[in-house]
């Protein structure tokens, strides 16, 4: 798994989120992985599809200006860009991270840069990445405009 980035998978929306991530991790329960699986499979990703974020994750933060990279997929609660900068702000280091919020049932997206990466990514080129990642989830490749988004924005932040 990519080491210093994060995917979060909500499955359900019950108050026992089940989120997978560098690892499995379920709030507010103690689980077992093999327990958890299922439930992170029922997710809106298959296995491949979980192994090709993940190694978008892991080239994005080898080779994305020395930014950290996250995925958020799941609802997000109004005002969806205020859930999402709560999101971002949870990092371990907010000012140096990207955060990419995907609510696929609400239709929304976000792209939310912390204080130093905003200063490789601007407005404006994360806006040109979440036109280029709506087109692919248009056509239903949520995983792979995810995909594209990171590469877009970790290739923006290094050529800074």
């Amino acid at each position: 798994m990519a080491s210093g980035s994060d995917i979060a998978i909500v499955a359900g929306s019950d108050s026992g989120k089940t989120v997978a991530g560098s690892g499995v991790i379920v709030e507010g329960v103690d689980k077992s992985p093999e327990e958890v699986q299922p439930a992170v499979l029922e997710g809106p990703f298959d296995v491949k599809e979980l192994l090709h974020l993940d190694e978008a994750l892991a080239v994005a933060e080898r080779d994305g200006g020395g930014l950290h990279y996250s995925v958020f997929v799941g609802p997000l609660y109004e005002p969806v860009r205020g859930a999402a900068e709560a999101l971002h702000d949870r990092l371990a280091d907010p000012d140096r991270s990207v955060l990419i919020a995907v609510s696929p049932e609400q239709r929304r997206l976000e792209v939310v840069t912390g204080r130093l990466a905003q200063e490789k990514i601007p407005d404006r080129s994360a806006a040109l990445v979440v036109f280029s990642m709506e087109a692919a989830f248009g056509v239903g490749q949520l995983a792979g405009g995810i995909i594209t988004g990171l590469r877009m924005l970790a290739e923006k932040a290094r050529s800074a």
